[in-house]
């Protein structure tokens, strides 16, 4: 088992931990249930949906990487697959605080990432805050989405985002999480051995920007040799939107790697794009002491 579930695994009934174990006692749990697994363990505890993704957030919150704030939030996505998505905030010591990734983003962006089609319901341990509301409303499940909070009655996003404005006020067809592909190609001159390059290429083919179209996506290269990649995901009202770099750091994080440990970064974009993700990609990943960025415009 992953060190950073041990404590929060402890915590849990007899009978969750005894589901549990068999998934987790790896270190490459990737933080997610598939349907399958979910299944089996609503059968070994009797609980139900809502109950499970409650138990399971101590695990989630368990994910968090907050140096600033010391404050761990989880959060659970429910994809309409059946599958369940660990999400939890991240914050970044020696970057701008417009860098932090909310554990809405976190889960939301987890299950994106992984293909899930759309979502069901959110279950975190605190209030979405505002910035997440509208995060969340760029999503193609709208104010449908079910949220679930302790001690609350099941709200939906629409509850908590009254007179809300999001892209079906701007006519936008394709929403977050939407299957899409850009058609982008590398230049010529990249080189075809470079996966890094093909990897961020695909992301920035499957990012969400219908406001600027500056479509971009990243790959990472973690310190155990692994690869994560990251797609935009823009938003109607502009700053909720989530960097290509962050989506990439959800996913490498919930995988149980360290973010402090990138060898080297693949950003592709848009050439001469009305937003560049470049200069803000480049000064996070200095905070996070990987200064090996290559940057491909299209």
């Amino acid at each position: 088992m992953h060190t950073r579930f041990i404590d929060a695994f402890a915590g849990l009934t007899a009978s969750l931990q005894s589901a549990l174990e068999p998934i987790l006692r790896h270190d490459d749990f990737p933080a997610m249930l598939t349907a399958t697994q979910v299944e089996s363990i609503k059968t070994l505890t009797g609980l139900d949906d809502a109950a499970l993704a409650f138990a399971l957030l101590p695990l989630a919150a368990a994910c968090s990487v907050a140096p600033i704030s010391r404050f761990y939030v989880g959060a659970v996505a429910r994809g309409v697959s059946g599958n369940l998505y660990f999400g939890a905030n991240m914050e970044f010591r020696g970057a701008s605080m417009q860098q932090t990734v909310h554990a809405e983003q976190s889960a939301v962006t987890h299950a994106w990432m992984r293909g899930e089609a759309r979502l069901a319901s959110i279950t975190v341990n605190y209030t979405p805050c505002g910035h997440c509301r509208q995060f969340m409303n760029e999503l193609n499940s709208g104010t449908e989405l079910a949220i679930h909070l302790p001690d609350r009655a099941v709200a939906s996003l629409g509850d908590y985002l009254p007179y809300s404005f999001g892209p079906r006020d701007l006519d936008i067809a394709t929403l977050l999480m939407d299957d899409v592909d850009h058609g982008y190609s590398l230049p010529a001159d990249t080189p075809h051995h470079d996966e890094l390059a093909q990897q961020a290429l695909i992301a920035c083919n499957q990012s969400h920007a219908p406001y600027s179209q500056s479509h971009s996506g990243i790959a990472l290269e973690s310190g155990n040799g692994k690869l994560f990649t990251g797609r935009y995901a823009e938003n109607a009202a502009f700053n909720p939107s989530l960097p290509p770099l962050q989506a990439a750091l959800v996913v490498l994080n919930l995988a149980g790697e360290d973010c402090l440990k990138i060898t080297r970064a693949v950003l592709v974009e848009r050439q001469d794009p009305l937003v560049s993700q470049y200069d803000a990609t480049r000064a996070t990943l200095a905070a996070l002491g990987c200064l090996a960025l290559d940057h491909i415009p299209l």
